[in-house]
């Protein structure tokens, strides 16, 4: 159930006909927070040296993480165009978890993983919720106002994930006090063309006072092991173990990021090598869903992670990158050397008569890692 400034919102009692979506963007008191949000100062977040220092989660695509402000200071996402980042905040025991979703399809277990933490079974939670990102992409440029016909047409990639995700907070048995939504509209800027584009990519949440605050980040923070998450949430789609799911990154109790395992098909390895051949206009237009909008690094990064992906298992060994199954092989030695602990993200690197066996599965494996360390801070 949805509430907006301590009142429950029944869509049946508004204009808008039974549209929950367009009346909560209509909301007087939600249309208010929005235009503060937008006020407040882009922060952008890196590693500073000799500075005082944040204890910083951050949350890549596809991933959520929910952390205790005990422990961590800031936990936040970027690089969203029309994905979405929610925020959901127990009021009481100050849990916070933060998704990044770029699809209705990790809608429904996605909330679910995400609550798995933030809740307190013993007694009714009371649940802050912050829904930013996902800029009107739509074809038309009919304003809120005409758009509940054309709305039945699911236009773009950011409206069917903003209707998917107020359902699905509607039909839940929980309360969920929606504080921000700076989606769609209200997060749209238009060039003289009429173009849109995103006001804000991104955010990062106060964990001790539950303040949402616009944020990019620097790639200092998108870490740990940035080229190893960039490839998971590339090939998620096609692993059954992740269907429907946001991918796993961090232990809340302990304390510790803990990527979760993942694997990928020789088909999407030779996707990654076909895009090498293409130039960076054409892997824009062929890899986003919305080439205009992107970040002026979206190929540069896409670029990084699929060359990893594509080399070729006989010429080159993705050690740093990628780690072999089994933790007992890897030698303390080698734990020291990279400060990391490994369990296990890794690419099968076989012989090619055993290797034919696994054509269909080239990685698996797991990664664990502590937060307490220079990289993961935030200044």
């Amino acid at each position: 159930m949805i509430f907006v400034g301590g009142s429950v919102v029944d869509p049946a009692e508004t204009e808008a006909g039974g549209d929950l979506l367009m009346a909560l963007l209509e909301h007087p008191v939600l249309v208010s927070s929005s235009q503060s949000f937008k006020a407040i100062p882009e922060r952008k977040l890196s590693v500073s040296e000799g500075s005082k220092q944040s204890k910083c989660v951050y949350v890549f695509q596809r991933e959520y993480a929910t952390v205790d402000p005990a422990l961590v200071d800031l936990v936040g996402t970027d690089e969203a165009t029309t994905c979405l980042g929610v925020v959901i905040r127990n009021r009481k025991s100050g849990m916070i978890s933060v998704a990044h979703m770029d699809s209705p399809d990790v809608v429904d277990v996605g909330l679910t993983q995400m609550l798995s933490q933030v809740l307190n079974h013993s007694s009714v939670s009371e649940l802050d919720v912050h829904l930013i990102g996902g800029f009107d992409d739509a074809s038309s440029k009919a304003s809120h106002k005409t758009r509940s016909k054309r709305w039945e047409k699911m236009d773009g990639y950011s409206l069917p994930l903003c209707i998917k995700i107020i359902d699905t907070l509607q039909r839940s048995q929980e309360n969920f006090c929606i504080q921000t939504l700076c989606v769609l509209g209200h997060n749209t800027r238009r060039d003289s063309e009429g173009n849109g584009y995103p006001i804000f990519n991104g955010f990062v949440a106060e964990t001790s006072s539950g303040r949402i605050i616009p944020a990019s980040f620097n790639r200092t923070l998108r870490c740990p092991e940035e080229i190893v998450r960039r490839i998971r949430m590339s090939v998620a789609y096609e692993d059954p173990s992740w269907k429907g799911r946001l991918l796993e990154t961090y232990d809340t109790q302990n304390d510790q990021f803990k990527i979760a395992p993942c694997i990928w098909t020789s088909y999407q390895v030779r996707i990654a090598m076909k895009l090498q051949h293409l130039s960076d206009s054409e892997i824009l237009n062929t890899c986003s869903t919305s080439p205009s909008a992107e970040a002026p690094d979206f190929v540069y990064n896409l670029k990084r992670y699929t060359t990893v992906l594509g080399l070729p298992d006989s010429s080159t060994t993705l050690e740093g990158y990628l780690f072999y199954e089994a933790a007992s092989s890897i030698q303390e030695d080698r734990r020291r050397r990279l400060g990391k602990i490994h369990a296990g993200f890794f690419r099968l690197d076989l012989p090619p008569s055993v290797q034919q066996q696994h054509d269909q599965i080239d990685g698996a494996g797991a990664i664990l890692f502590f937060t307490d360390g220079k990289s993961h801070f935030a200044s």
